[in-house]
């Protein structure tokens, strides 16, 4: 199957490497050179994917991985940062972006990173319904949801959903977890403010109801 990939980066080399590189792993791209071309872009045409630069000419990712998200449908963000800093990276995540890759990286990682995205996208085209409407979780929101109604009544703190559902290469960032979980019941909760299904157990973590009426 051939995936369509949005590259969103300001410097030519780095985007014509990836895009070269894109071909081995059966994807077409479009290079755009900044965040308003790559918005443009993303509106116009349908990608499975976008590669999104930090570091960008006027708008920078930040923005453009917000506004990416607010538009309708769900499309993973792979995002690329020069800087290595945990404030960037949590920052990243914290604003819709799945997955995030440290320039300078392999290609290897690279192309690994883009498969694994594709394949968790995939098992998660299933449809989420509560109280008869569809709910639109992104990849991650569903990684959760989905861990989390597998081990109902167990309690995890937020450095066991970390490793669990964010894998390797997280470890310190459990303020992300708050994030997505807010995010999570804002769209499954009747009342985010009155959880029935994502609980806080305080002093400890979070776990999933075992009954629910």
């Amino acid at each position: 199957m051939t995936h369509n990939v949005l590259i969103i980066e300001d410097n030519p080399d780095i985007a014509r490497l990836v895009a070269m590189h894109l071909k081995d792993i059966e994807c077409t791209s479009l290079i755009a050179a900044d965040g308003m071309e790559g918005l443009q872009a993303f509106q116009r045409e349908g990608f499975d994917l976008v590669i999104l630069d930090l570091m960008l000419p006027g708008m920078d990712g930040v923005s453009v991985c917000q506004k990416l998200r607010t538009l309708p449908g769900y499309v993973p963000i792979l995002m690329l940062t020069a800087k290595s800093t945990e404030l960037d990276r949590v920052l990243g995540l914290e604003v819709g972006a799945d997955d995030y890759l440290t320039k300078p990286f392999s290609i290897p990682e690279l192309q690994a990173r883009i498969k694994a995205l594709f394949r968790r996208v995939d098992t998660e085209k299933r449809l989420v319904k509560v109280g008869g409407r569809d709910i639109n979780l992104t990849a991650k929101e569903f990684d959760l949801l989905l861990f989390f109604a597998r081990n109902p009544g167990r309690v995890y703190d937020r450095s066991a959903l970390l490793d669990k559902v964010w894998g390797y290469g997280h470890d310190g960032y459990e303020h992300t977890v708050n994030s997505h979980i807010n995010r999570l019941r804002s769209k499954i909760e009747e009342d985010p403010a009155k959880p029935r299904y994502v609980l806080t157990v305080w002093g400890v973590g979070y776990k999933f109801a075992e009954r629910y009426d």
